[in-house]
């Protein structure tokens, strides 16, 4: 089954009950037991939903995976997965890491006796060296998020199979519909639902998906105890956008790829970060692994005060936290995504107070260029010597 007809028919799509092209919501709490002594599928929706299991099914699909669970949103898929590590392991995760996760491991490991490094995600040799006798799993996000560094997920997932390591990947950038870690090698994909694959900014959640079944087991149970699991109204919300998710994307990866090409030309930019770019450091490593450079793109304009005049003067993108909408978001990664992380390790990482993210959505490209050109005559040139084109 290709891509676009799995989209449509890679889960349920009709109700076994009554026919409709509609998986319902089944808004219920508990389910009638009519023979209390026998087991049956639905007991209560913190167990299990049918709602929930369309969409785990589907998103399990899309991965190339045999099972899938669906969680309150993106920090609960991630949380499910990494606070499942005991005392005394150690883990090593990317340094380029989105703020959630990072305040997660910097706040919570400590607490559970957990280890942790960050490394170089562009850096094999990094990630081996990082490589400790308790070493257990290895965190990667590539295209990472907001800088869009690219990790060598086979070669990382080689390097974790000769250790015997979990792998664990966050492919929210990227999605099933142009990254497709299990087929890679990857042990544990986790999705920020809110994002493309819902795609309409109206819901929170989160996805993880794995071929393992003891790991699978380990993720139900800790679905169960948790109680963070996807409430069936979301999972019909994202069941009914994942319907359009290729349509959506191909759009706005066009938009991201035109976006970053212009204004990679503009002199008030200082920096662009694109995998589709000619120079962006790991470009070819990316399209090795990857069926695009995405929708998200990220640009330097010097300052504070230039991210603060800009913003003042688009009028298409909307300035919020978050990205993968149908409508263009711009978000300022110094006091929104990454604000959890102290100023300097954020300056080292490259998230100064000058960054600004734009998820494209599926406007006119010409449109959103000119919005973007027009915010630019109010923004001071920015003081480099030479401008950087990455």
């Amino acid at each position: 089954m290709e891509l676009d007809t799995k989209l449509i028919h890679g889960g349920p799509l009709i109700d076994q009950h009554t026919g409709s092209s509609s998986v319902p919501i089944y808004q219920a709490s508990t389910f009638h037991q009519a023979q209390f002594s026998e087991s049956q599928e639905f007991i209560y929706t913190r167990f299990g939903n049918p709602t929930r299991k369309a969409l785990e099914e589907t998103v399990s699909c899309l991965e190339f995976a045999k099972y899938g669970y669906a969680f309150a949103s993106g920090m609960a898929a991630i949380s499910a997965v990494l606070l499942n590590f005991s005392q005394g392991d150690h883990v090593i995760l990317c340094k380029d890491i989105y703020g959630g996760a990072y305040q997660l491991v910097t706040e919570m490991f400590p607490r559970y006796g957990i280890e942790y490094t960050f490394v170089d995600e562009t850096d094999l040799y990094a990630w081996k060296k990082a490589i400790k006798q308790n070493t257990k799993g290895i965190y990667i996000e590539t295209p990472s998020n907001p800088l869009l560094t690219v990790t060598d997920i086979r070669g990382v997932v080689n390097l974790a199979k000769k250790y015997n390591l979990l792998t664990i990947i966050d492919n929210t950038f990227m999605t099933p519909i142009f990254q497709n870690p299990i087929k890679l090698g990857v042990d544990i994909v986790i999705h920020s639902a809110t994002k493309f694959i819902n795609g309409h900014s109206d819901v929170t959640a989160g996805l993880v998906v794995t071929n393992n079944q003891e790991i699978a087991e380990t993720l139900f149970k800790t679905q169960k105890m948790l109680g963070n699991m996807l409430p069936p109204y979301d999972c019909w919300l994202i069941l009914r956008g994942i319907k359009t998710m290729k349509i959506r994307m191909e759009k706005e990866v066009e938009n991201a790829a035109f976006i970053a090409g212009e204004l990679q030309k503009h002199s008030k930019v200082k920096a662009v970060y694109y995998p589709g770019l000619e120079y962006h450091n790991g470009r070819e490593i990316h399209f090795s692994q990857a069926g695009s450079g995405g929708a998200v793109l990220t640009f330097d304009l010097g300052s504070y005060e230039n991210v603060k005049d800009f913003f003042a003067h688009v009028s298409i993108p909307i300035v919020a936290v978050s990205l993968g909408g149908v409508e263009s978001i711009l978000s300022y990664p110094f006091t929104m995504s990454h604000a959890v992380i102290p100023e300097k390790e954020r300056l080292e990482l490259g998230v100064t107070d000058g960054l600004v993210r734009l998820s494209c959505g599926i406007e006119d490209k010409n449109d959103l260029l000119n919005d973007l050109f027009k915010a630019l005559d109010h923004v001071k040139t920015a003081d480099v010597l030479q401008k950087k084109i990455l």
